[in-house]
């Protein structure tokens, strides 16, 4: 029923528990000590807002496209992405016009006819509000 150890075993393996221990200890006490966020913010996710028609992953696609995406990161005004570094403003205006492009799927209509994105520089977010209207889309029948 018991384990027998002998007391030198039992000995060594405690202080290695206790190394163990301490270690994860003071790396946990100096990652929570530092004030500093010097790695910048991750992009953690895409928030679509408004639309009714147009599916959230065509415009979260678009969104990508403009370098919000899992990998870039914030850095103050600047957003970094794997293949180049963009200032926040041009960053959302751009995911503002391809947004704008997004269209309903299986066709070229393209009902979004304003869209607002904001990015939250503490938590990575990036919130896209739209709004569709039809009463401006040109719809063309080619069919006879």
């Amino acid at each position: 029923m018991f384990i027998k150890i002998r007391r030198d075993t039992l000995i060594i393996l405690l202080l290695a528990f206790i190394l163990i221990l301490c270690g994860r200890l003071i790396t946990y006490v100096a990652f929570a000590s530092s004030t500093e966020v010097s790695d910048g913010v991750p992009i953690s996710g895409i928030i679509v807002k408004g639309n009714d028609i147009v599916p959230v992953d065509t415009i979260r696609m678009n969104v990508m496209q403009a370098g919000f995406r899992d990998g870039s990161i914030i850095y103050g005004d600047i957003l970094k992405t794997s293949k180049r570094e963009v200032s926040l403003k041009d960053a959302i205006q751009t995911a503002q016009e391809f947004v704008k492009e997004s269209t309903v799927p299986g066709t070229s209509v393209t009902p979004i006819t304003a869209a607002d994105v904001q990015v939250d520089k503490n938590t990575g977010i990036v919130t896209v509000t739209v709004i569709e209207d039809f009463s401006t889309v040109k719809l063309d029948n080619k069919t006879t």
